[in-house]
């Protein structure tokens, strides 16, 4: 029998904890979140916490508006350095150009300020239309 920490890779790991030890998730209960929410897909397929994935299973994870694609290299449910961490798996080249297409766009666009409240002229427009609107 092996230990609590220690998987075969035929064995496979729970989606959740493994999503968790790569460090993809800051928590289990994130982790968890998302797969219920139709965020992380293994093999194309659909995906519940307690399913088990095995070495060579690719997953599809969503995180905002990051999308990943890796494929599982080991399994581990030991959470931990982030170098360890990224032992467990390999991210598909489409999914790095990807990335960092997104990321280029996103430092071309420049973050815009968000709107600011209405001044006392736009104010008053406002309540005049909602009154001209009100029965």
């Amino acid at each position: 029998m092996l230990p609590m920490n220690e998987y075969d890779a035929s064995t496979g790991i729970r989606a959740d904890q493994w999503l968790w030890a790569a460090r993809l998730f800051k928590t289990r209960g994130l982790a968890k979140q998302a797969i219920e929410g139709g965020k992380v897909t293994v093999n194309d397929g659909g995906c519940k916490p307690a399913k088990l994935v095995h070495v060579g299973d690719v997953l599809q994870v969503t995180r905002g508006a990051e999308r990943l694609e890796v494929e599982l290299l080991a399994v581990s449910a030991q959470r931990g350095p982030a170098s360890a961490a990224q032992a467990l798996y390999r991210e598909s080249a489409a999914s790095v150009q990807a990335r960092a297409l997104r990321r280029e766009e996103q430092r071309l666009i420049g973050r815009q300020a968000p709107p600011r409240r209405p001044d006392k002229h736009a104010r008053r427009r406002l309540r005049d239309l909602k009154d001209q609107s009100a029965p």
